[in-house]
């Protein structure tokens, strides 16, 4: 195992990160939120990589259905607790007063059953969620909490544009770290590289989620691309190839991977023996960009997300839920942006639309939007998923 300074702490993380969102479950597979988790299992796949050398475990209060937390502390009896860090997070999306914020968090240590927890992180930051923040001094709660030992060190983890990103990490001095979705095709998205920088550049460590897309990278990649990875002559493996692009980045603290099955952990673990910035040569990362522009061609719709037909007038995230229908295509599975389109608010999907035409006038792409929005909606139209609350 590989170990890198995270951020200004006074602490070296392991390159490897344990996400506790898909733990090996029965049942029907609906991830995040199954709570038929396989215990023994799971509590078999984080000691092993703990015994590895993994020292970081990422979970959250609604992962599994509120689970996650009980099998990471559980998994973590017996010696293991001392070994690691634990990060969770405070849920935003049910916190409506202040008086929410003790009793989520205390719920949290009753089920992680440990005295503290290493990092705690406001869960999905977004323009709005940052104002529930701000509006109900979360932070200032958050603190008496470090002041008591409860909590050592505060994050975030984020989805939403880089202007967004940039504020929330300029907003508060005492960030350890912030959590972002990063991978070789999402360079652009959400904070992206502008984002990674700019968060190292401010002395905070930055752990990676979604480095393999939840799978999507690695899951029978079309033929153009297994020949692509093929010709480039390394015995790696699509997933292999993934992680340690992310891992070449000097500002990258831990990537977290979501596994599932102790064969995966056993192929990361193997991967991040080989964990190094520099790694990849410049024929390499060329490989790695001819990849992303095969996928690219995949796509439908041809969307750069240059924003031009935005605000909608009805609310619609037209950038958005093209790209969840993008997605759909450049990886042959509409499940994953189906369940991503059902946490959509009614408001901002496809659906909403009112044929009002004012984005396609503006589009610089000349894309028949409106009649995209129909075809998204048709293939992506799923009830509306809500997040599991609290239990208590």
């Amino acid at each position: 195992m590989k170990y890198r300074k995270f951020g200004k702490l006074d602490w070296e993380a392991s390159v490897l990160g344990f996400g506790a969102m898909r733990l090996p479950v029965s049942g029907e597979v609906i991830l995040p939120f199954n709570p038929n988790v396989d215990e023994p299992e799971a509590i078999k796949m984080i000691r092993h990589s703990v015994d590895s050398g993994v020292n970081y475990i990422d979970t959250a209060f609604p992962y599994h259905a509120g689970k996650s937390e009980v099998v990471v502390g559980r998994a973590l009896k017996d010696g293991y607790r001392e070994k690691v860090k634990i990060a969770t997070k405070l849920p935003l999306f049910i916190v409506n007063t202040k008086d929410d914020l003790d009793k989520i968090f205390n719920e949290q240590m009753e089920r992680l059953d440990t005295e503290f927890v290493d990092f705690y992180l406001m869960h999905g930051l977004n323009k709005m969620a940052w104002s529930k923040v701000k509006d109900l001094n979360i932070l200032d709660w958050a603190e008496k909490k470090m002041g008591a030992g409860l909590i050592k060190h505060l994050g975030f983890s984020f989805h939403d544009e880089y202007d967004v990103f940039k504020g929330i990490a300029d907003g508060y001095d005492n960030w350890a770290m912030c959590q972002i979705q990063y991978n070789f095709m999402d360079t652009e998205y959400q904070a992206g590289t502008k984002g990674l920088k700019y968060a190292a550049d401010k002395g905070m460590a930055v752990v990676i989620m979604e480095p393999l897309r939840g799978g999507l990278l690695v899951k029978a990649p079309p033929e153009s691309i297994k020949k692509l990875w093929a010709d480039a002559g390394k015995k790696m493996s699509p997933a292999e190839w993934a992680l340690l692009w992310i891992w070449n980045q000097p500002e990258v603290s831990v990537v977290l991977s979501g596994m599932s099955e102790m064969k995966q952990v056993e192929e990361n673990l193997s991967a991040a023996d080989r964990a190094e910035t520099g790694l990849l040569s410049a024929s390499d990362l060329e490989v790695v960009k001819k990849v992303k522009q095969e996928y690219r061609k995949l796509s439908k719709i041809p969307c750069t997300r240059c924003n031009y037909c935005m605000p909608c007038p009805n609310g619609v995230s037209i950038p958005t839920v093209f790209d969840l229908y993008n997605t759909a295509f450049m990886y042959d599975d509409p499940a994953p942006s189906r369940l991503q389109y059902g946490f959509l608010p009614e408001e901002v999907r496809a659906g909403s639309c009112i044929e009002c035409g004012q984005c396609e006038e503006k589009c610089p792409q000349n894309i028949p939007i409106m009649g995209w929005l129909k075809k998204v909606n048709d293939l992506l139209y799923t009830e509306p998923i809500e997040i599991p609350g609290s239990s208590k």
